[in-house]
């Protein structure tokens, strides 16, 4: 009997410590370059965070949104994302303005940790200036992260991003000329 206790008890701690791993891994991207995002979301806005607010699965953020960089025409007063970083969840402070790059989703805007969320304030001048100006131009491109060589292109319409941990390569914007992508 004890050796069938003991059975199961290790079955048990296995599950455990397989489920434990799921719940650990369950949100897992790297970081998107600024213009990617930009050019892979369906909205981006500039936004201040006013209230909080729990309902069902999700944090409702609402906002006072202050400048529409893609989606014109439409108005956002809130922002939803996961309960939990777990979930990819963002976790936002109230009276700081952020840029959302998001999805819609029947008329709301949903954000994750996988999306560019950063404070307004952290962004350079260069990436503020980008938004109004070139990272629109640039989604004719791709931008390929690597971070680890050799990191080969096989098309034109790519530019390399190498520059994991510093922002160096975040200030630059992908822009297509002559047939094929470059960096400037």
């Amino acid at each position: 009997m004890t050796r069938y206790v003991g059975s199961c008890f290790f079955t048990v701690f296995v599950l455990f410590l397989w489920r434990v791993g799921d719940i650990a891994d369950a949100c897992k991207c790297s970081p998107p370059h600024p213009q990617q995002a930009f050019c892979d979301a369906e909205i981006v806005i500039r936004a201040k965070v006013v209230g909080k607010k729990v309902v069902s699965n999700a944090i409702k953020y609402d906002i006072q949104q202050i400048k529409m960089f893609k989606c014109p025409n439409q108005v956002i007063h809130a922002i939803f994302t996961a309960s939990s970083p777990a979930a990819c969840g963002v976790t936002l402070e109230i009276n700081k303005e952020y840029l959302f790059t998001g999805k819609l989703e029947t008329g709301r805007m949903y954000v994750t940790l996988c999306g560019y969320n950063p404070p307004w304030e952290d962004l350079s001048a260069a990436q503020k200036n980008s938004l109004t100006h070139r990272y629109q131009s640039g989604c004719d491109c791709k931008i390929i992260h690597c971070t680890s060589l050799p990191c080969p292109i096989s098309t034109t319409d790519a530019c390399l991003w190498m520059d994991w941990g510093t922002n160096n390569g975040q200030n630059l914007a992908c822009i297509k000329s002559d047939g094929s992508c470059a960096w400037k």
